[in-house]
C-alpha cells in the first residue's frame, strides 16, 4: 500500500482518538494560517482530526477556518486536506500547495489617479481613467477654493491672473497631499487643467511633496484649445523622481470611450 494511503488511514483513526479533545470552542474565528485549524499557532494531528470531523459532518468549519483547512487550495475541504496536514505535522512536507500558489502569484500592480479640477472637466476625465484602469482616485483640493470670479482669466484683478503674474503666489496650500499606502502604487496618473500653457499650479504642492521613485507617472490635462505642451516635463523636473511618460491632452467634450482607448493603449 502506498505511504499516502497509510497516512490517510492513520489520519482517520486519529479523528476518533482526538474527538474528546475537540470542543465547540474550536470553531471560533482565528487568524488564517494554512493547516492551523484550531488556531493554537501550530500544525498538528489535532488539526487533521478537526478537518476530518468537518468532512464527515461532526464539526462545522466556516469563514477563516475553512480557508485554513483548504491546504490544497482547490476551494473545498476534503480528506486530502487532512492527509496533507498530517504530513506537515510529521515533517513529510514543508509547505502546503495553497501556500505555494499564493507565493507564486505576482504582486498586483496598483494604479492611482490624482487630479485637480477647476471647473469639473478634469474631474470627469479622471473618473474615466480610473474606470478604465481600475484605479483608485484622489482629488487635490485647495484650502482656499477658487470661485468663478477667481478663475476669470479675462479679469486682470482676478486671483488666477494675479497668481500667474506673481509666481510667488502660486504656492497653493492643499487640504491634503498625503496618500495612504502611497508606496503600494506602481502607476500614477496626474491630471490638471492647462493655465497659460503649464499645469494649473495647485498640483505643484502635491508633486513636490511626494517621492515618485519606482513609479510610472502619466500626466493628463484638459483645455479648450491649448495642448499638453511642456506641462508634464516641468512637473517631472519638479518631482525629480519617477518615470514620467509623455501624457495626453483632452478637450472638455471628450467621450469616455476615447479616454478608455487611450488608457488601454498604455498597456498597464
Amino acid at each position: 500500500m502506498k505511504k499516502s494511503n497509510k497516512i490517510a488511514r492513520l489520519a482517520i483513526s486519529l479523528a476518533a482518538s482526538f474527538a474528546m479533545l475537540i470542543t465547540a470552542g474550536t470553531t471560533a474565528s482565528a487568524a488564517v494560517t494554512y493547516g492551523d485549524v484550531d488556531g493554537d499557532g501550530s500544525v498538528t494531528a489535532v488539526d487533521a482530526s478537526l478537518i476530518l470531523r468537518h468532512v464527515v459532518g461532526i464539526e462545522t468549519l466556516d469563514g477563516d477556518l475553512i480557508q485554513a483547512a483548504d491546504v490544497d487550495g482547490n476551494g473545498s475541504v476534503s480528506a486530502i486536506d487532512a492527509t496533507l496536514v498530517l504530513q506537515k505535522a510529521v515533517n513529510i512536507i514543508n509547505k502546503f500547495p495553497a501556500e505555494t500558489m499564493v507565493s507564486d502569484m505576482p504582486d498586483e500592480d496598483k494604479t492611482l489617479v490624482v487630479y485637480y479640477s477647476a471647473t469639473g472637466s478634469t474631474q470627469r476625465v479622471a473618473g474615466y481613467i480610473a474606470n478604465a484602469a481600475d484605479a483608485d482616485i484622489f482629488e487635490l483640493i485647495p484650502q482656499v477654493p477658487y470661485s468663478s470670479a477667481d478663475l476669470n482669466w479675462t479679469d486682470s484683478s482676478s486671483r488666477v491672473v494675479r497668481e500667474h503674474d506673481d509666481e510667488s503666489l502660486r504656492n497653493i496650500a492643499l487640504v491634503n497631499t498625503t496618500i495612504s499606502d502611497w508606496s503600494d502604487y506602481d502607476t500614477v496618473f496626474i491630471g490638471y487643467p492647462i493655465w497659460w500653457g503649464i499645469a494649473a499650479w495647485p498640483v505643484n504642492g502635491f508633486v513636490s511633496s511626494n517621492d515618485f521613485s519606482g513609479k510610472t507617472v502619466i500626466p493628463f490635462c484638459t483645455s479648450s484649445s491649448s495642448g499638453l505642451g511642456d506641462s508634464g516635463k516641468l512637473l517631472a523636473e519638479m518631482a525629480d523622481s519617477g518615470n514620467w511618460l509623455d501624457g495626453r491632452r483632452f478637450g472638455s467634450s471628450v467621450s469616455e470611450s476615447e479616454v478608455s482607448d487611450w488608457v488601454n493603449s498604455l498597456g498597464l
